[in-house]
């Protein structure tokens, strides 16, 4: 069974993970950020977008944020179907891990729940790549049903920009959540070696990602543009 440190390791891990969640999503509303950046972005796209009678350059933005998306999708498959190859011989794995990592006797009960762990990650990362690749799609109709620019008063256009864009938005909200699983499945790794260390790499994680988020270059080149 599990030790009392690798339990609170997962729960550690998973109170890190919700948290910045959370965070993440009540600070972008009060404060900039790439998410807030771009959702202003969005919005300029979709009003632009109502200007132009050819529209094709759009559909094939969406069509490309769709094959991102569906990489990692696809992606998140694969690994799945190799975690749940090395579940079946995870008596194999032990032995292996045992001869590298001599200080941490593991049992094969418990290379198994860590392997279900990640097994979890990502297939928690493949709804919200699949949920993400179906906004985009919702957003692509509404782009081909977009009603001539031109015809519409100053405030139909931003209602119609606005509503456009939000969808938009939440196809972006659902990837961020799955390339975030991704992130924290790379913290789980470690919990093969040692709880410790998969403490440690959870709040690496967590200090990467709020970086990249709040202070990231990129964020500051958003930002003036």
């Amino acid at each position: 069974m599990l030790s009392w440190l690798d339990i609170i390791a997962v729960f550690w891990f998973s109170v890190v993970w919700s948290g910045y969640t959370l965070y993440a999503k009540k600070r972008a509303k009060t404060s900039t950020c790439l998410s807030f950046e771009m959702r202003r972005k969005r919005n300029d796209w979709m009003q632009q977008m109502l200007r132009r009678d050819n529209k094709m350059a759009d559909v094939g933005l969406i069509s490309t944020l769709e094959r991102n998306v569906s990489f990692f999708a696809s992606s998140c498959l694969l690994i799945l179907a190799g975690l749940l190859t090395v579940l079946t011989s995870s008596e194999r794995l032990s032995t292996m891990l045992s001869g590298l990592i001599p200080w941490s006797v593991q049992s094969e009960m418990q290379i198994q729940l860590k392997i279900l762990l990640l097994a979890f990650i990502y297939v928690f990362a493949f709804f919200q790549f699949t949920w993400s690749l179906r906004q985009y799609g919702f957003g692509g109709v509404l782009i081909g049903a977009a009603p001539d620019g031109k015809a519409l008063t100053p405030e139909e256009q931003q209602l119609y920009a606005n509503r456009t864009a939000k969808v938009i938005d939440q196809a972006g909200h659902s990837f961020n959540y799955g390339l975030r699983a991704i992130y924290f499945s790379l913290a789980a790794l470690t919990w093969f070696i040692d709880a410790a260390l998969f403490m440690v790499v959870t709040v690496l994680v967590l200090l990467i990602l709020k970086h990249r988020e709040f202070h990231s270059k990129i964020l500051k080149a958003l930002q003036e543009c």
